[in-house]
């Protein structure tokens, strides 16, 4: 089919084929952009935390009297006695943090006391030796603490840590090398060094944000149960208890002591809460995303099938001439076919540069990753077949107008 002629035609209709082939590339440039969003989002809600999630859940035991850190301190002891006990429970650990919830304390790491720039930033968690049995992780060099050296500080005190456990990553971005274990790292802003002691398998940091991207596996454990206004104890069940030990744990640390508050909503919470709220706006922003991105399409699609059903209508008559011509159904299909292509062509290319575009400026305004031009060159394809399936209907509408209508007025 001679193009010639379509151009010709086109350039009787210009409004209607600049503003669909103007939609075609704003729809181009958001969607690949959208979908981008969308992958992001989605891997990051299936990073996995390196915990036993199926069988732990967290108290948040809030503290009635707040102003004597030796009762507080002791108190945790005894509640930490008292879930060891349950026989639903296979361990339990207090803890000031935990993966994925958010909020905590994170530190500068460096490898020199006198460094003035960090090495990089990682996930404060203070614990006991029950800690990592209870969140099920693993140690994958060097051991665990001891009792012995377990101790209790307050939030305000220096942190003096002689002994940290801390996560492979942690471990490969301070020593590339591998060689972590056994050597003197520092965790705070002071000049107190700290001993690996060990090396976990993977550990999720609390922080979720996008900004905490490359520290998201950076943790260390630090061998102190933290007198804060509140506690948190992960409690890992034994595998197929979890409800009995959700169950039995409240009960046990109330009968230790009323002098507490745990919220009848969310200060007991499954994993799978944990995970679901720390994701939430993630998998919120995908969902929208989505929505964006089908209403768009379907936009579309609806301006390209009323704008060639409004073509088709006004050249009934001329469509009618070509058919007396002696031009068959085929050739009226393909007529407004290859005419719908090219529109959607120069869309297309429009769209390519304003989604790259963009991306640009997100990149530089939200820290964003940079678009996959696989998802430029997929947005492409896609666009170009729902605009061909789009016209098809009135196309077919046109194939079938009679050789009759060149003999009627208008």
């Amino acid at each position: 089919m001679q193009i010639k002629p379509i151009l010709a035609a086109m350039r009787h209709h210009k409004a209607g084929t600049v503003l669909i082939a103007l939609q075609i590339a704003l729809t181009l440039a958001i969607v690949c952009n959208a979908l981008f969003i969308i992958q992001q989002r989605i891997e990051r809600m299936a990073r996995p935390s390196g915990l036993d999630e199926t069988n732990l859940f967290v108290i948040r035991s809030d503290w009635a009297d707040k102003s004597d850190p030796q009762r507080i301190d002791a108190q945790m002891r005894a509640d930490l006695i008292a879930l060891h006990q349950l026989g639903s429970v296979q361990d339990a650990a207090p803890i000031n943090s935990f993966p994925l919830l958010g909020s905590g304390w994170d530190n500068f790491i460096k490898l020199q006391p006198d460094q003035v720039k960090m090495t990089t930033d990682a996930a404060i968690f203070f614990s006991d030796e029950h800690a990592l049995a209870a969140l099920g992780t693993r140690l994958i060099a060097g051991r665990n603490f001891t009792a012995s050296e377990v101790g209790a500080q307050q939030p305000r005190d220096a942190m003096h840590a002689a002994q940290v456990i801390i996560s492979k990553d942690l471990a490969h971005r301070l020593y590339p090398d591998g060689s972590a274990l056994g050597k003197t790292i520092y965790v705070t802003m002071g000049r107190t060094p700290s001993t690996v002691i060990g090396i976990t398998d993977t550990l999720q940091a609390h922080m979720t944000g996008s900004w905490a991207g490359p520290y998201a596996y950076n943790a260390v454990l630090v061998p102190a149960r933290l007198l804060n206004d509140y506690t948190y104890y992960l409690v890992r069940a034994r595998p197929g208890q979890l409800d009995a030990a959700m169950r039995d744990a409240p009960k046990a640390l109330f009968a230790q002591s009323r002098m507490r508050i745990i919220d009848p909503e969310d200060g007991v919470m499954t994993f799978a809460q944990v995970r679901q709220r720390a994701y939430g706006p993630d998998r919120g922003m995908a969902i929208l995303m989505a929505i964006i991105s089908a209403v768009l399409l379907a936009i579309t699609a609806a301006g390209i099938v009323g704008l060639t059903s409004f073509w088709v209508g006004q050249r009934r008559k001329q469509i009618g001439v070509r058919r007396a011509l002696g031009a068959t159904r085929r050739d009226i299909l393909n007529y407004f076919l290859t005419e719908n292509l090219l529109i959607g062509i120069g869309g297309v290319m429009v769209g390519a540069v304003l989604a790259i575009g963009i991306n640009v400026w997100m990149v530089s305004q939200f820290e964003m990753a940079r678009l996959s031009l696989a998802y430029v060159a997929a947005g492409v394809v896609a666009l170009l077949v729902l605009g061909q399936g789009a016209v098809l209907a009135p196309a077919l509408r046109a194939s079938h107008v009679s050789p009759v209508e060149a003999t009627r007025s208008v």
